[in-house]
């Protein structure tokens, strides 16, 4: 029994191994929407914010005054908008898009190929934002 459970093992190891990297994107995906987890893909960090589309961008729009930001351009439609600044001397874009009810996708990029540290830094001060309504 002990056998058979380590060869079962061994397979589904070794067939994970040979699949390739995209049936581990795919099931990250399908956890990340779930549990809150970031994304940084392309130089983007996204995530879900389990909020209204408006309370989000109400975030996204303080996170950016709090940060001082420059040059700020808002281009909020029905269902989607971003956000552009210049925070810091970085080119700061913030996408937010409406996914389902109370369920808002959030994008951030900094720069012209994306700063992954920076992008935690801005999610974590909409975060902020938000729980404070």
């Amino acid at each position: 029994m002990r056998k058979q459970r380590f060869g079962i093992l061994l397979v589904v190891m070794v067939v994970s191994l040979i699949s390739g990297c995209a049936a581990v994107v795919v099931g990250g995906a399908a956890a990340g929407a779930a549990s809150g987890t970031y994304f940084y893909i392309n130089g983007e960090m996204k995530t879900d914010y389990y909020a209204s589309f408006d309370a989000v961008w109400s975030a996204c729009e303080k996170t950016v005054a709090d940060m001082r930001g420059l040059d700020v351009q808002r281009d909020k439609m029905l269902a989607k908008g971003k956000i552009e600044a210049v925070i810091d001397d970085e080119k700061v874009q913030i996408s937010v898009t409406y996914k389902a009810k109370d369920v808002t996708t959030v994008s951030v990029r900094i720069g012209l190929f994306g700063n992954k540290l920076s992008s935690q830094l801005i999610h974590d001060k909409i975060l902020d934002n938000l729980a404070k309504k």
